[in-house]
């Protein structure tokens, strides 16, 4: 079987010259990495069939609102020996400008290829943080946002997830910081209505409030 590499391996055999081997190794890199690709995109999708749907065992508050999410230690352990089975792993990278946070979520695999997402969010200064807490529980959050996003991760509520206000919407101070965001990144106020399945903002279940502001966030760090 004729491979870029066999044809390369002659080459430095018959002493080419320098153009016909140049070409011949660029031919050898495109076929390395296109064969790693699919690699990376069979271990995946394999692994994806694998993967728990992961509980929302923790309780968090916006105010006087609370809501389950998932815990980034309990997906790590969920997710980690599945990946390694299928010779993936993942790393985060995270970077800082001011206040605003961006991380990085790589997805790799042993043969080399790999893919990332990103978002950026404003430090978390809910529940009276200090400096230092606020971007650590961003950094937190965008952590489990970009993982579950670059994995595809189905979550689901407890039995009592109902307990602690799935079906309560934002306050009205959350409302008008919600529409104050949208008005200062040029947001399209229809679309998001119609991607959060609601006739207006008030209606925004409080759950998905921080969502919301992750969102708008990322598309103020693009502008």
């Amino acid at each position: 079987m004729i491979t870029p590499l066999s044809l390369l391996s002659s080459a430095l055999d018959r002493g080419v010259d320098e153009h016909v081997l140049s070409q011949l190794i660029g031919l050898h890199e495109r076929s390395y990495a296109e064969d790693a690709r699919r690699a990376f995109e069979a271990a995946l999708a394999a692994a994806k069939a694998e993967l728990p749907v992961i509980a929302k065992t923790q309780i968090a508050s916006i105010g006087a609102k609370r809501y389950r999410y998932e815990d980034l230690a309990e997906i790590a352990r969920a997710v980690g020996p599945v990946l390694a089975r299928h010779g993936l792993a993942y790393r985060f990278r995270s970077n800082s400008d001011g206040e605003r946070v961006t991380i990085t979520c790589v997805i790799s695999h042993r043969d080399g290829h790999s893919e990332e997402n990103s978002l950026s969010a404003g430090a978390d200064h809910s529940d009276e943080k200090n400096a230092i807490q606020a971007i650590g529980s961003t950094l937190t959050y965008l952590q489990r946002m970009t993982l579950k996003a670059a994995l595809g991760l189905a979550a689901a509520d407890d039995d009592d997830g109902k307990a602690v206000g799935a079906g309560e919407t934002i306050t009205r101070q959350q409302t008008r910081e919600l529409l104050a965001l949208i008005d200062e990144v040029g947001g399209e106020r229809e679309g998001l209505l119609r991607f959060f399945k609601i006739k207006a903002f008030a209606e925004l279940p409080a759950r998905r409030f921080r969502q919301a502001l992750v969102m708008l966030n990322a598309r103020k760090g693009r502008a």
